[in-house]
């Protein structure tokens, strides 16, 4: 069995950004990063730092987030905040909340510090919509509503987004450890659930059960 497969669920870091734009592509940066260390399904660390884009966001991103040119302006650069950053994250699997948008901007920052990470990916938001496709949303807000999650009410803020993630992936591994009996779910299960169709969850979590 590779180390790769047997890499748990349970152990992970969660991680949010918020940023000046939708697309780092088109030259946007992040302006928060929120991250939680999830080691054997205990919170252990947390990680949360503004940083400094090096020019002004809009007055949409400030209203939306909360955060204003004023709080980026004596904050660290980007630079500075992902160079410690990458050394938090150290070579955990990663979960994120619409992983893509995260994974994009964690890539597009450690490629301007000349760093990468060895862990992988896996999107809280897809794997709510297989096991969750009676719950009236799977934005964060819907899930934390429908699920009873733990919150202090702030959202589109980069540490208290990535706390309710973190309590939305511990639910969630309950909820299939419970209905599925599966015990020590793998990260690399979570990855594959989140690619096939939602009709399709149950089977495969019970033929990955009679496998197991």
């Amino acid at each position: 069995m590779s180390r790769r497969s047997q890499r748990k669920a349970n152990t992970v870091i969660v991680l949010d950004f918020e940023t000046t734009g939708l697309s780092p592509d088109h030259g946007d940066r992040a302006i928060e990063i929120g991250a939680v260390r999830v080691e054997h399904g205990v919170i252990t660390d947390r990680f949360q730092q503004l940083m400094n884009p090096g020019r002004r966001i809009n007055s949409f991103i400030e209203n939306y987030t909360g955060i204003t040119n004023a709080m980026l302006r004596d904050a660290p650069a980007c630079r500075e905040v992902m160079t410690e950053f990458s050394d938090f994250i150290e070579d955990f699997d990663m979960v994120a909340h619409n992983a893509s948008f995260d994974r994009r901007f964690l890539e597009a920052e450690l490629g301007q510090i000349r760093r990468g990470y060895a862990g992988e990916f896996a999107c809280s938001m897809l794997v709510s919509r297989r096991i969750y496709p009676d719950a009236p949303g799977h934005r964060l807000g819907a899930l934390v509503e429908y699920k009873s999650l733990p919150t202090d009410g702030t959202f589109h803020r980069a540490l208290a987004d990535a706390e309710m993630t973190t309590h939305l992936w511990l639910r969630m591994l309950d909820d299939i450890a419970d209905t599925h009996r599966i015990a020590d779910i793998p990260f690399a299960l979570m990855q594959q659930l989140s690619t096939v169709s939602k009709a399709s969850a149950s089977a495969f979590l019970q033929r990955w059960r009679r496998q197991g």
